[in-house]
């Protein structure tokens, strides 16, 4: 009979984490050219929603009528204009970009978090309690968002915290679902047994020895769905399910500029155009996570 000692569960337990590390250090090695553009274009939207706040002529909220739809790049004060009050629309896309990215930023989290937990107790236990968090993870995913939110929205009002509490109780699925294969696979390996055989508590050996490896794929699912819950939240705040008035989102700036798009087109077209370039952006730096990218030059080869 084989004895494991604690070192041989150490060298078992870096043996699966190095892969997690060697990609990390893969990616951080060299960028293709459409990942570099991805990050040029996250990187300047960001630096645009957190450098405007700092400039003098910053004033989201201060409405001057006699300045009312200003174009584009015809005023020095109001480099991209002004909306139907006369308040300066660099401004109010700087704040509404901090507005929506910091919601998405938040319901990314929390599903991840929430889903993380479910999937690793749902593979490492398996069973009952397996059936039981899968079983309700497919009433989740059979429940449309947009119409719990309506129906929610109807009952108590919209608001942007009902918003992200419903995405957070109904968008987890996909991250329970991927942190559940990767602790089912993890959880017949020798480093996560041996433990076990020893007395180690569920608690300890999850935590030590799966949350981990399952933390990595999280990550990498979590930059490929930022661009699609830019979409989602935004698509909310058209329908003024979300983010309220006076507060501008970029999802409530198309809304708003819709209703003169004849007049001043420039209204809708500028937050579409961030909300663009956000989600381009991530979708073009998440390909550094998939595997897709890395069988090309195999595929070449033969």
């Amino acid at each position: 009979m084989t004895t494991y000692t604690a070192q041989d569960t150490a060298q078992d337990t870096g043996r699966i984490r190095k892969p997690a590390a060697a990609r990390a250090a893969a990616a951080a090695a060299g960028l293709t050219p459409l990942e570099r553009t991805g990050v040029v274009l996250v990187t300047a939207v960001v630096l645009f929603c957190v450098v405007t706040p700092l400039l003098p002529l910053y004033a989201p909220y201060a409405q001057d009528l006699s300045r009312a739809f200003v174009p584009p790049l015809t005023d020095a004060a109001h480099p991209l204009g002004t909306d139907m009050l006369g308040r300066d629309l660099a401004s109010r896309l700087a704040l509404g970009g901090l507005v929506s990215l910091g919601i998405v930023l938040l319901v990314v989290v929390v599903n991840a978090i929430i889903g993380m937990v479910v999937g690793l107790l749902a593979g490492y236990h398996g069973g009952r309690l397996d059936n039981v968090l899968m079983g309700w993870a497919d009433v989740q995913l059979a429940m449309p968002v947009i119409l719990v939110l309506i129906a929610l929205s109807a009952a108590v009002g919209p608001s942007v915290w009902l918003m992200v509490i419903t995405l957070a109780a109904t968008y987890w699925v996909g991250y329970a679902r991927v942190a559940r294969g990767t602790a089912m696979t993890l959880r017949d390996r020798d480093f996560v047994l041996v433990p076990r055989i020893q007395g180690a508590s569920a608690t300890w050996t999850i935590s030590r020895h799966i949350a981990p490896g399952v933390a990595v794929q999280m990550l990498i699912l979590a930059s490929s769905d930022i661009g699609a819950v830019l979409l989602l939240t935004s698509s909310f705040d058209y329908l003024g399910l979300g983010v309220q008035p006076p507060v501008p989102s970029w999802g409530l700036l198309i809304s708003e500029g819709q209703k003169y798009i004849r007049q001043a087109p420039y209204l809708s077209v500028v937050p579409g155009i961030a909300i663009f370039l956000v989600v381009i952006g991530t979708n073009l730096i998440s390909q550094r996570f998939t595997a897709e990218r890395d069988l090309r030059p195999a595929r070449r080869r033969k």
